[in-house]
């Protein structure tokens, strides 16, 4: 039964589907039916998901049926097209400010969050007292996400900054030369990135006598990259099971945000 499509918010333009199409493993591959689903509302839906955080059954019916929405969004959690969708569209983002595909500098950061009923991974972190998994991310001078980590709350940041950092592709890692971090990474893991992958991790520490609120120099950056993640209501706990769906649902929130900027510039 076919349903005249209505618009939602976090539908695409004309511009941003033309941006993101020829990215996603479209063309059929192998024996079975070839794909039939009209796969801008597939990724509509799924960007409707995540912006409202509504369980996948409760779509609206104008989308695909929820239970093929899924198949796509899972498949391409797990193959990486996420991650790669957002390296493309980040250095088009990038190209966009008039600048170089590969930053020379970034901010790394982490964030605890909550988990559910739905299980998997996860553990306690006793400095935010929250049980469940720690979201790291690494972002470029002006809040791209350039890779994410989603891993048990319960491992130390210098422990889970090797894993974000070990995931970089091996071209951003050749042009970066330095990452601010803030006081949780100080110690052994200055001297490791250093060794291992030739970039200073420049700590950026808080003033002891500051009292309140203060602004450090660049983690503002990563700060405010996580309120634009915020604003995708399925980030306001982790509901997967899996961790490769967890970083799936930071990747799709990443290029949703840097669509709607690169599609008023593009013609």
């Amino acid at each position: 039964m076919s349903h005249k499509h209505r618009y939602h918010k976090s539908d695409m333009t004309d511009k941003q589907w033309q941006l993101i199409k020829s990215l996603l493993p479209l063309e059929h591959e192998g024996p079975g039916r070839p794909i039939e689903l009209d796969m801008r509302q597939v990724v509509n839906a799924i960007f409707y998901v995540m912006r409202t955080g509504c369980q996948w059954e409760y779509l609206p019916s104008d989308y695909p049926k929820h239970s093929s929405v899924y198949y796509h969004y899972r498949k391409w959690c797990l193959d990486g097209t996420w991650q790669t969708i957002n390296e493309t569209i980040r250095k088009q983002e990038r190209d966009r400010q008039g600048r170089q595909p590969e930053p020379s500098a970034g901010i790394i950061d982490s964030q605890s969050t909550k988990t559910t009923e739905a299980g998997g991974e996860r553990g306690y972190d006793a400095g935010k007292r929250i049980k469940g998994r720690k979201r790291h991310i690494i972002t470029d001078t002006v809040g791209n996400l350039l890779e994410i980590v989603v891993h048990a709350a319960d491992i130390q940041d210098r422990d889970g900054a090797k894993l974000v950092l070990n995931k970089l592709s091996e071209a951003t890692k050749e042009q970066l030369q330095k990452i601010w971090a803030d006081g949780g990474y100080r110690g052994q893991l200055v001297e490791w990135v250093k060794e291992n992958l030739a970039i200073i991790l420049d700590i950026v520490a808080r003033d002891p006598e500051q009292k309140g609120f203060q602004v450090l120099p660049r983690r503002w950056v990563v700060e405010r990259t996580f309120a634009w993640l915020g604003r995708y209501r399925r980030l306001s706990k982790d509901y997967e099971k899996c961790t490769k769906s967890s970083e799936g649902v930071v990747y799709i929130a990443s290029i949703h945000t840097m669509l709607k900027r690169l599609a008023v510039t593009t013609a």
